[in-house]
């Protein structure tokens, strides 16, 4: 049975993801700050291992995946989906504490997990396994007032490139999802309006996060022979083809 390892299980489309690996047939670690919201996935996903801990934490990021591949035996992908935003400003109005607490979560922990994940990767046997990061529409373009998310979605962009690159010769295989409008809790306000790059407040079409579920299995899924390397999943009439 193949075993995966996703980050911000406790919510959104991590908790989708989630349940749609567990229905796929995968053993799936589920891993997130907040125990009751991995246990609450769980139940239901109507499965998953719960792995609580800080993805920010070098120790707890190393004590994660060694439970994971104590409990599956091997690891077979990861997808690093732990992300948080900030409250829209410009840069000059930027509390540093924002800068660095999604600099923290957004690619120092995905770094570290994937750290651990083409550790256990190389290590196994067979060798080998599939990082997908989830980068975001705005790994492309910004929205106003976003520098801290974007800077770190950018990031992920040349994170995925060189683990591809590195990655080759132990059949490791690195793609990235980019991900818009997909309606969680996080993507709520869209439904009510947000700023627009001509200045203006409005609202934006959103997708079924259960779509971008069926993305990431769908990914995972292929022979580590094939990667998709990019791909991007929006909400169809979402404003980012022609965003400002």
């Amino acid at each position: 049975m193949n075993s995966i390892l996703i980050t911000g299980a406790g919510s959104g489309i991590g908790r989708a993801t989630s349940a749609a690996f567990v229905a796929a047939g995968w053993n799936v670690a589920l891993v997130g700050r907040r125990q009751d919201a991995l246990e609450e996935t769980a139940r239901l996903a109507r499965g998953g291992l719960v792995l609580p801990g800080d993805v920010t934490k070098p120790d707890q990021v190393d004590a994660i995946f060694a439970s994971a591949v104590a409990q599956f035996g091997r690891l077979d992908a990861l997808f690093n989906n732990a992300g948080r935003g900030s409250h829209p400003r410009t840069i000059d109005e930027m509390p540093l504490g924002d800068w660095h607490a999604v600099l923290d979560v957004n690619l120092t922990g995905a770094v570290l997990c994937a750290r651990a994940a083409f550790a256990y990767m190389r290590a196994q046997s067979p060798q080998g396994g599939r990082i997908i990061n989830n980068g975001s529409i705005s790994a492309h373009s910004p929205r106003p007032g976003s520098m801290p998310y974007t800077v770190t979605k950018h990031a992920i962009t040349g994170l995925t490139k060189s683990l591809s690159l590195d990655g080759r010769p132990f059949s490791i295989a690195c793609g990235q999802i980019d991900i818009g409008n997909a309606l969680t809790e996080m993507a709520a306000p869209m439904t009510r309006g947000v700023p627009q790059a001509n200045g203006t407040i409005a609202p934006e079409p959103t997708m079924n996060v259960d779509d971008v579920a069926k993305a990431v299995l769908m990914m995972a899924q292929l022979p580590l022979a094939s990667n998709v390397q990019f791909m991007t999943v929006m909400a169809t009439n979402m404003p980012f083809i022609g965003r400002g």
